[in-house]
């Protein structure tokens, strides 16, 4: 959904979803889910962390994954999340 939410045209949104269909989809269980409000409730105001982001990072977090992202500022608040620029922007 946050990478859909991203495209402004149904030509780039069937793109993408074409290529979503060759990855599997993991959803956060409900352990993962708590530690991620707790993230929220911590690093909301001061960071102004998103609710979407706090169970993205937290997801990371609990399957010991790296997040790939340009978005580095809004994860930078979670603790233990590996941040990596996907590749070098030109």
């Amino acid at each position: 959904m946050e990478l859909l939410q991203g495209y402004k045209t149904r030509a780039e949104q069937q793109r993408l979803q074409k290529e979503l269909a060759y990855y599997s989809v993991v959803w956060p269980s409900p352990e993962v889910c708590d530690e991620a409000v707790s993230v929220f409730a911590s690093y909301h105001l001061s960071h102004n962390l998103g609710i979407i982001d706090a169970l993205i990072g937290q997801l990371a977090v609990s399957l010991d994954l790296p997040l790939y992202t340009f978005n580095q500022k809004h994860y930078a608040a979670i603790p233990g999340l590996k941040l990596v620029e996907p590749y070098t922007k030109n």
